[in-house]
């Protein structure tokens, strides 16, 4: 039977990213590990190569590619063995910018962006006290004068080391004084360069993966007027708006770890040998792989159904969320049955299987948490009482 590829139309993207990743092998991703290192050349090489543009219009010269293109970009990376963490913040934010940011805005920023002289991969949303409650978040922004002073603190804010622009969300009326409980929050772009030590602070959080994560404080950082992103107060709907955009988008990365994970098991069960045949033979090897397999089908296919309706101009939220559980449901399937698989070499760094897996493990959390997805279609599609805060578009 015909293999049937709903991304075959950008079959010459992939051919392009995996052409890019075979310069950063395993070994390349186990030295930044061991150093906490952030993957500079590969993401130099993403962006020469104009992949980090793909979102960008062509009269800012970027790519002007969908969603679609971009979770194909993504997907790849992590296909290929490599991780897009370092850079995907860039595309799953820019359709903030793009939606809601102002002519001059764009102008300024963008064509910088696309060329790779400015970096876009800070996103302060979340806060320790709030966490995933973002309407309880407790950052500031007061207007004053001919600007806006920002004081708070954001958390799990990754690669804020590593850019030069931050979309941040902030608290610009007090929660007592709206007339709508999702009013009063505003984004602004927040131009980081020059502020570090001078209204803004960053501080590295270590974790068990190599995803540069930190928390960072604001201190009566002061930024001009037309920083402000959209209308103020208007703020959450924009954000909402750009994390379905963004759950597609690693939901797209969760796909392409799965198929590396299934690869390298199925490789190495077909080459090891035990008790004189290959150990891929005994069906206590195959089914676990096989099932895997079958549910990494599904998650795919309602992945780029969701990308496609976010293309058509649609608010996939119920789409959104699923294909983000679904696809890291299936990355993390297939991470278990691929180290089970290679058993005590899984454990081994120089088989990159314990990177993957540990990497694999953050989308059951990351960037919203699978029993807040189970809760959010609890709600919006069966009915059924709401148990939680806003939680999409």
């Amino acid at each position: 039977m015909p293999d049937f590829d709903p991304t075959a139309d950008y079959a010459a993207i992939r051919e392009g990213v995996a052409k890019v990743c075979a310069d950063f092998p395993g070994s390349y991703w186990r030295d930044l590990d061991s150093r906490r290192a952030y993957p500079s050349e590969f993401v130099q090489a993403l962006i020469r190569e104009g992949y980090l543009a793909a979102m960008i219009p062509e009269e800012y010269g970027g790519s002007g590619l969908n969603l679609t293109a971009s979770a194909v970009i993504l997907e790849e990376i992590h296909r290929q063995g490599c991780n897009a963490a370092a850079c995907h913040a860039q595309m799953y934010t820019m359709g903030t910018v793009l939606r809601h940011g102002s002519p001059g805005q764009k102008r300024r920023y963008l064509p910088g962006i696309a060329a790779g002289t400015l970096r876009l991969q800070a996103f302060g949303v979340t806060e320790p006290t709030s966490g995933t409650d973002t309407l309880a978040l407790k950052t500031t922004a007061r207007r004053d004068g001919d600007g806006w002073v920002i004081n708070g603190q954001k958390i799990w804010t990754s690669r804020a080391e590593y850019s030069d622009l931050m979309v941040l969300l902030a608290r610009t009326t007090p929660r007592d004084q709206v007339a709508s409980r999702t009013d009063g929050l505003s984004v602004f772009l927040v131009d980081m360069r020059g502020h570090l030590g001078r209204g803004i602070g960053i501080r590295p959080i270590r974790t068990m993966m190599n995803h540069a994560t930190t928390e960072v404080f604001f201190d009566n950082l002061r930024i001009p007027a037309d920083a402000l992103v959209g209308d103020e107060g208007k703020g959450f709907r924009y954000i909402l708006s750009g994390m379905n955009s963004e759950r597609i988008l690693i939901a797209a990365e969760c796909i392409g770890d799965a198929k590396w994970f299934l690869r390298k098991a199925a490789d190495y069960a077909r080459e090891r040998v035990v008790f004189g045949a290959p150990i891929g033979r005994n069906q206590g090897v195959q089914f676990p792989l096989a099932r895997a397999q079958a549910h990494l089908m599904a998650a795919e296919a309602i992945v780029y159904r969701a990308a496609a309706m976010y293309d058509s101009g649609l608010n996939p939220g119920v789409e959104a969320n699923t294909a983000k559980m679904l696809a890291a449901d299936a990355s993390w399937e297939a991470a278990e049955a691929c180290l089970q698989t290679h058993g005590g070499f899984g454990f081994a760094e120089e088989y990159d299987v314990e990177r993957k897996f540990r990497e694999a493990r953050l989308y059951q959390v990351a960037p919203i948490s699978t029993n807040l997805i189970l809760c959010y279609i609890a709600e919006r599609v069966l009915g059924l009482p709401k148990s939680y805060g806003e939680l999409s578009a």
